[in-house]
This record gives structure tokens, C-alpha cells and sequence, in this order.
């Protein structure tokens, strides 16, 4: 049996994918210090360890269950954090990342899948839908970061022959996304609808993102282990613009909730528009998005009222 370890997979999108590997027959351990990730999005059948990624001691959890295959998860993904606190995005991001570096190529692990960040690291976009070889100009810390590790992963490769695909995912969405701090605006703004709470929405509202639902995200990371494809940085979107305010409207109707928006001063470091290219992830990956927007919306409001209930 195939092991495999997931950085991070007690958080959003890790344990969503920890889910689809133990579906598949893989041997999963996941590695989470649980700051942003939560105890009960943990698979039953997953061995877990909690620890930070920037820990000395992750060294040890490699050696003991000698992970054939790495998913990278694991990571400060808040932008306005990264803004006020750039050393501790730095830290977890790119420190903890080489850390988890070392230890691949400490134990000889095959391939690594790491998350990158393409609604952040190309910066406002010169054209849409963004493919992988557009410019790279973050305007931030995080996207800064996590672009920086696509260049250790690099290196890895040339240096120790770590075969690496990075998947550079749009604005993903769905179940066990946390409506507090850090979270997607899909998020906040199911939780604030169902608890009859005003949505509050930075900025005018014309600011476009490219969802894409949790599950095919997790799709991708699967099918992006097992292919051969190394060395590759490629996007995970739908190519598929939605405004904020249209996101607001479409969760308006799908709740039955009529409570007007605040809307509040835009906030810095975040692009105007952006949508990514999927066309690469349907060549190399075979890859394509099985939820539409309005199913993935469906699905996640379903989620959130079995939750409140």
C-alpha cells in the first residue's frame, strides 16, 4: 500500500483530500498543529501527528513512517495577516516549507504535491484567463511566499531528484471552510446569511475571483500524484470570473435569505480581477472540474445549515 503524508490535513482543503487518498486505498498520515486546522475534520482511519511544519522535530515523523509520496498543505493563508505580520508568513511558508524539504530528501520520498496560490501569485492580472506563464508580481507577503517554495521545489529536483508538481489552485470553496478569520468570502458569507447577519463586502463588489469547489480540488491533488508529470507548476480554476457581489446574490437566493450587504473600504494586497487557465491541468492531468458553481454553492449551504442545526 502506497504512504503517503499530508501537511495540514486537519484543515479545509488537506482533510478533504486525506479523504479521497483513504477512499483510494492509500496509507495516510497527516501532520497538522492544528492552529487553523480542527480535531474533527480528522480521518478515523489517518494516523496524525500534531505538529508544526517548522518543528525540529518533523524529521523524526518522516523517518518513523516513511511516506512514499508528500502532499504539501500545510501553511499561513491569510493575506491581510501576511500584510500585518510578514516575518511569521515567512516563517511558516517558506522556513517550514524547506523544512519539509529536508526531510524528503532525507528519506528519499518520491514526488511531492505542493499548494500554491494562483489567485495570489500572479498579482493583478496583463490578461484572462491567467496561464502558467504569465508574469509573476505578488502583492503580498503570502503570495510571495508561496512562490518562493516553487523555486526550492525546483532546486530539490535538480539537486536530489525530488520529483514535485505544484498546483497552483484559484479561490477554493466548499465544507469545513472556517467562516472566521482567515476564510473565503463564501464562507463568511453563508454563515452571516443563515444567522441573519448583515454580509459585510470590502470594496465595491465588482472584484471578480475564480471558485473552484473543494472537492475537485482534492480531485486534482489526487490525480496529480499519480501521473508521472514532475516538475510542473500548474493551474487548478475553472477560468470562470464571478464577481463578489454576484457570489453575495447567488448565496442570497440559494439560502432564502434577503439581508442587505455592508459594504466597507477595499483592503490591500488583493488583486481587482483573476480567473486561471485550466487548460494545462486538462492536458497534463486529464483534469477538469466535475462541480459548477451553483452545485458547489448548493452543496457547501447544506453543509453550513447541518452544521447550525
Amino acid at each position: 500500500m502506497t504512504k503517503v503524508l499530508v501537511t495540514g490535513g486537519a484543515g479545509f482543503i488537506g482533510s478533504h483530500i486525506v479523504d479521497l487518498l483513504i477512499e483510494n486505498n492509500y496509507e495516510v498520515t497527516v501532520i497538522d498543529d492544528l492552529s487553523t486546522g480542527h480535531r474533527e475534520n480528522l480521518n478515523k482511519d489517518a494516523t496524525f501527528y500534531e505538529m508544526s511544519i517548522c518543528s525540529q522535530d518533523l524529521r523524526e515523523i518522516f523517518e518513523k513512517e516513511k511516506p512514499d509520496l508528500v502532499v504539501h498543505q500545510a501553511a499561513q493563508i491569510n493575506v491581510r495577516k501576511s500584510l500585518m505580520d510578514p516575518k511569521f508568513d515567512e516563517h511558516v511558508n517558506i522556513h517550514g516549507s524547506i523544512n519539509v524539504l529536508e526531510c524528503c530528501k532525507g528519506i528519499c520520498v518520491d514526488k511531492i504535491v505542493y499548494a500554491s496560490s494562483g489567485g495570489a501569485i500572479y498579482g493583478n492580472p496583463q490578461y484572462l484567463p491567467v496561464d502558467e506563464k504569465h508574469s509573476i508580481k505578488p502583492l503580498s507577503p503570502y503570495g510571495i511566499s508561496k512562490h518562493t517554495v516553487e523555486h526550492y521545489l525546483y532546486l530539490y529536483k535538480k539537486l536530489h531528484n525530488l520529483d514535485y508538481i505544484s498546483l497552483r489552485y484559484s479561490n477554493v470553496y466548499g465544507p469545513r471552510q472556517d467562516y472566521k478569520g482567515e476564510a473565503g468570502v463564501i464562507a463568511i458569507f453563508t454563515d452571516r446569511l443563515l444567522n441573519e447577519k448583515n454580509p459585510i463586502i470590502f470594496g465595491d463588489g465588482e472584484q471578480t475571483r475564480d471558485f473552484i469547489f473543494v472537492e475537485d480540488v482534492a480531485n486534482a491533488t489526487l490525480l496529480a500524484m499519480k501521473k508521472d508529470t514532475t516538475e510542473r507548476e500548474i493551474n487548478i480554476g475553472t477560468g470562470i470570473e464571478t464577481s463578489v457581489n454576484g457570489i453575495y446574490n447567488k448565496l442570497k437566493n440559494i439560502t432564502n435569505k434577503d439581508i442587505e450587504a455592508i459594504y466597507s473600504d477595499p483592503i490591500g494586497g488583493e488583486v481587482r480581477r483573476i480567473c486561471l487557465n485550466p487548460t494545462l491541468a486538462e492536458k497534463e492531468l486529464r483534469w477538469q472540474p466535475l462541480n459548477t458553481l451553483e452545485e458547489g454553492l448548493k452543496k457547501t449551504v447544506e453543509w453550513f445549515r447541518n452544521r447550525t442545526e
